[in-house]
């Protein structure tokens, strides 16, 4: 990559890092919040689930409206809208008033992570591609490990408002680099939101929708409950867990890094494979979790395939919407975290359930059938790329 490429890059990464950090904090935050507005912890739980929910039904569909705008003034003006939550967050003297600005930064914040990947990969070179999406999806995997316990710490010593006037700094700093760095020239593509979420009806698209989801449910039956697991399985001190978390987050990013390199080298083939090795994993920890050394072996190997997929993927969805869909190139590129969101709902919910109904272990071996899921639909998606291909080579064969 050239110069310019490098600096686009870091500036979405930073992006990317602001727009987690602002999005994950609040979890780190919610004693604070629930006393500071006098409402119960789980009221105040509440602004995690509802931000996650106005992301996955809110990105696809503004990402489609907002398409048909050129990316550079698009973006800033996102950004802006961004910074404006941010501060309305830090304002906020309600539990009503905190609601809506999440939502709002929930909104923007989608919208911006898929026109920050449209915009790297229509900029960068396509050998390149893979380790670009790969640095950029690395900002969220860096704001849970470096941003959050840091806005957690503001928090603490200084109230929770200010951490959001610090995500809003954060904001102008990345609004700032913007402007200089993403490129001018990115038009958009002028087509009707009906055409665009047209790209939904395709079955290609609708399989591959679910690969991530799936992954990402298996690994979060376990993570929600990594907590009480680490107390009441693994016998581990109190003190102690933050770190296990920390461990773990330093472990995923290198998954992300990985992620860039599988995605390099046609990653969809390789997919199946990486998670029918999440599935041993996540089902390992049935039996290691009696042993602390074994136990901790595991949760890292967990961490450490737990965002292999998102690159692949992210290059995946804007493929085939070249392929099938070209004018719904950007709504594309909103699926992955779209997916992501949608999985981290499924997999708390399939934990939860498996908890009550079960005993605490046994969202060990669940998560692994429902990573067994995601293996079956990476192969499905490979077995017609494959056919596909052969078609394409065959003088007799269809059009592509």
């Amino acid at each position: 990559m050239t110069k310019y490429h490098k600096r686009l890059v870091l500036n979405l990464f930073v992006l990317t890092f602001v727009l987690g950090t602002s999005e994950f904090v609040i979890v780190g935050l919610l004693s604070e919040v629930a006393a500071g507005l006098h409402i119960g912890i789980s009221t105040a739980g509440s602004l995690v689930s509802v931000f996650a929910i106005t992301f996955a039904i809110g990105t696809p569909i503004l990402t489609a409206v907002f398409s048909r705008f050129a990316k550079y003034p698009l973006m800033l003006s996102l950004i802006t809208i961004f910074i404006a939550g941010n501060i309305m967050t830090a304002l906020a003297d309600s539990y009503e008033l905190l609601l809506v600005s999440r939502m709002i930064t929930a909104l923007v914040t989608g919208v911006l992570i898929a026109l920050a990947m449209s915009v790297a990969s229509e900029s960068v070179p396509l050998e390149k591609r893979g380790s670009a999406v790969a640095i950029i999806f690395a900002g969220f995997t860096i704001a849970s490990v470096v941003g959050v316990p840091l806005g957690t710490l503001i928090g603490q010593q200084y109230g929770w408002h200010m951490v959001f006037w610090f995500t809003a700094l954060l904001g102008v700093i990345s609004l700032i680099a913007s402007s200089a760095t993403i490129p001018k020239a990115l038009q958009g593509n002028r087509s009707s939101l009906q055409k665009q979420l047209g790209l939904f009806a395709n079955s290609r698209i609708i399989i591959a929708f679910f690969i991530p989801a799936c992954s990402i449910a298996a690994t979060y039956t376990v993570y929600t409950y990594l907590t009480p697991i680490l107390q009441d399985v693994m016998a581990v001190p109190t003190p102690y867990i933050s770190l296990v978390f920390l461990l773990y987050g330093v472990v995923s990013i290198f998954s992300t890094f990985i992620g860039g390199k599988l995605a390099a080298n046609n990653g969809i083939s390789k997919l199946r494979f990486v998670f029918l090795a999440q599935a041993i994993i996540l089902a390992s920890l049935y039996l290691s979790s009696r042993s602390l050394v074994a136990g901790l072996i595991s949760i890292s190997l967990i961490a450490l395939l737990v965002y292999t997929m998102n690159s692949t993927m992210q290059l995946y969805f804007i493929d085939l919407a070249d392929r099938h869909s070209p004018t719904a190139r950007d709504l594309a590129s909103s699926l992955t975290p779209v997916s992501v969101n949608v999985g981290i709902a499924l997999g708390s919910t399939l934990g939860g359930f498996v908890t009550t109904s079960s005993r605490l272990i046994d969202v060990s071996w669940t998560g692994g059938l429902v990573a067994i899921a995601a293996a079956v639909l990476a192969g499905i998606s490979y077995r017609l790329d494959h056919n596909s291909s052969q078609l394409c080579n065959d003088p007799a064969g269809a059009k592509c």
